[in-house]
């Protein structure tokens, strides 16, 4: 498999502290959406050493719907600031949360791989 230990890296510190940024209701700030941006780069990296790897599928497959979860809240985030994710989600944190953790569950499973 290639190596993707530092886009697992970077996609764990992504998900992990941009959950407490918006749980902790601090503002917009653009280093934000520059990780934003960069966790997606991160993100199909991972996702293309999985397809190239061919042994994995479902793997791949729950990698990538639990990232589409987690990237929604986040794009909320980006896309209206706080205000923007508060409307669309406000209500929702815990929902945010365990996608968060989803996801870092399934970034250990990558991570396994290596």
């Amino acid at each position: 498999m290639l190596d993707i230990v530092k886009a697992l890296d970077r996609l764990t510190w992504n998900t992990q502290h941009h959950f407490a940024h918006i749980e902790a209701q601090h503002d917009f700030i653009r280093a934000w959406a520059i990780q934003f941006e960069m966790g997606y780069t991160d993100f199909r990296v991972v996702q293309m050493a999985l397809q190239l790897d061919g042994k994995h599928h479902d793997l791949l497959a729950k990698f990538t719907a639990a990232y589409d979860d987690v990237y929604n809240y986040e794009y909320a985030f980006v896309a209206g600031g706080l205000e923007g994710f508060n409307e669309k989600y406000g209500d929702k944190i815990e929902d945010y949360r365990a996608a968060s953790d989803k996801l870092l569950g399934l970034i250990d499973q990558v991570r396994e791989l290596e």
